[in-house]
Parts: C-alpha cells; structure tokens; sequence
C-alpha cells in the first residue's frame, strides 16, 4: 500500500502545481505527455485527473480537454480576536503511519513550507482511528530541517504537536481550509466507505513562534462520521484594529450588518 500512496500523491501533488500556476481555463497537457512525464501508467494518471475533476478543480470538455476550473469562492471562519478555539473532538483518537519517507519538496509544497523544491521533508501518510474505526487519512510534510530525528512513534503516539514540542519546535499558529470532496479507490478502501463517499478536505500550514513554517497537511475526513460544528456569537460590537469585514458561511451578506460574528469551532464525530 505505501508505495501507490507515495506515487498516487506526487501525481497529485504535480496536477495541483499546474492548477495553482495556471489561469482558469488553461488547459492542462495530454494524457500521454503527463504520463511521460511523471513516469507513470494511465489508470495512475486517470484516477488522479478524475479526482480532481470530481472535486472540482479540473473541467472535462468532450472532445477538446482537460481544462483548470474556476476559482472557488472563499470565505474565513475568524472571531472577535482573529483566532478559533478547537475544542477536543469527542472519542479517543489514535494513529497509524501507512508510510514515512524522505522525499525532495517539490515545487507545491515547497512554497508553502518556504524550502527550496529539493529540500528534503519528512512525508507521512497515516490513518487517524477514533474508538478504533478508521475517521481520516492525513498527508503530512514537515521539513527535515524543522525535526530531523522524527520518528514513527512520534507520529503514532499521543498529539503530533506534543511530539514536535520534544524536539524543540513550539508551533504558534494555522491556517485551515475546509471544504467538501469525495473518497478515491484508496481512500475508500482505507475509510472502509464507498468509492466517490462524500469526505471534508482539511488543508492547513502551521508556524512556530518563530513564524517559520513547520507542517503542511491536507486530511481528509469522512463525511458520514465527522462534522464540523460552529457557536456564533451575534451580538454587535466593535471590530479589532485590522479586521477584515464580510459574511460568515452560511449567513448571507447585509444579515449581518452591525459588526462581526465571534465563533468557536470544533469536530463532531458522529
């Protein structure tokens, strides 16, 4: 299982490149010169194209191509302060690595993480239990040079920010994305759910107190056992220094016009 993994997610990670350097509507090359290039097989290729297009971020027109998407509309989840509290998420969450390897950047991750494309990074696939079933299946990428004696237990055992914390780095702050998606053939197979099951896609960048980048993941989560859970606090008044105004999710613009919504985020398993 872990090499399809590690090569499933360089595919992946290559098309994503394309699509964050490339305008909407550009299309992305043929079949056979990606295949060529990335040295892998078509049902390799296809699968990772078909996840995307069915996430949204590829657009199938029949007869011409493959082409970018158009951007996704974003909003931010912020309070008063400019930060969410995460409560726990209910159950006992454990861990276990699927693959940890030393692999190049890349140009994706690399620029998130502020390394070079060839900077080596610590690559770890693992699946995330909650009371024993299978909940999510995150990707991390924590530069080598940021915790180079990391090891497999570090990343089975107990809170992963606990565990970087022994080795010195004392993250600061995120930021998450979340949005909607569907499970691939692995995925599924690893969730124990349907091919194409709805999932949330979780993408965060975390910072030390340094301000250096430490970790990049992107989860994902199934979506018939996890929720994400908001507590709005909607009464008027003045907003911080800085603050940026516009709606929250799910609260069309002008309903809110006296000041900003506080909130408190947190996971709900069901």
């Amino acid at each position: 299982m872990a090499e399809p993994i590690l090569k499933r997610e360089r595919v992946r990670d290559y098309l994503l490149e394309l699509i964050e350097t490339h305008p909407p509507g550009a299309p992305i090359p043929a079949e056979r010169v990606l295949c060529r290039r990335l040295s892998v097989s078509r049902p390799t290729l296809r699968s990772a194209v078909d996840e995307l297009v069915n996430t949204g971020l590829l657009v199938r027109q029949h007869g011409r191509g493959t082409f970018v998407a158009p951007a996704k509309i974003t909003q931010e989840l912020v309070s008063a302060d400019r930060a969410m509290t995460l409560p726990q998420a209910n159950g006992v969450w454990t861990s276990r690595v699927l693959e940890h390897a030393r692999v190049p950047a890349g140009a994706r991750v690399g620029r998130r993480l502020r390394v070079s494309p060839a900077a080596e990074i610590l690559y770890t696939a693992r699946l995330r239990l909650v009371d024993g079933a299978p909940m999510a299946v995150e990707y991390l990428h924590v530069p080598v040079a940021v915790a180079p004696d990391l090891t497999v237990r570090d990343l089975e055992s107990g809170n992963f920010y606990d565990r970087l914390a022994d080795h010195g780095v004392h993250v600061s702050d995120a930021v998450q994305s979340i949005e909607p998606t569907v499970t691939n053939d692995a995925e599924s197979e690893l969730l124990g759910v349907p091919v194409f099951a709805p999932a949330l896609l979780f993408e965060r960048l975390t910072n030390d107190t340094t301000g250096r980048p430490v970790e990049y993941v992107h989860s994902l989560y199934r979506g018939d056992r996890y929720r994400i859970v908001s507590r709005l606090s909607l009464a008027p008044s003045a907003p911080p220094p800085g603050a940026r105004t516009g709606h929250h999710p799910g609260i069309p613009p002008g309903d809110l016009s006296s000041g900003p919504v506080r909130s408190a985020t947190t996971g709900d398993v069901q």
